[in-house]
């Protein structure tokens, strides 16, 4: 089954970072989840993670 899984990092207008993970199979709208987090180092490292664990899953690094 072909799926995907997208994390971003976007500013919040209140001067927090928020990690936005979108999933689901290809064709489809999918779900969305956002995390918000104080500082940007923060995002950063749940963002990493997040991204680590679904490679070693078997997604692939698209990335232009």
């Amino acid at each position: 089954m072909a799926r995907f899984y997208v994390v971003m990092l976007q500013p919040t207008l209140f001067g927090e970072m928020a990690v936005v993970r979108q999933w689901g199979r290809i064709g489809t709208r999918g779900r969305e989840k956002t995390e918000y987090f104080r500082g940007d180092a923060e995002a950063i490292s749940a963002a990493t993670r997040l991204a680590e664990r679904k490679m070693r899953r078997g997604y692939a690094d698209l990335r232009d």
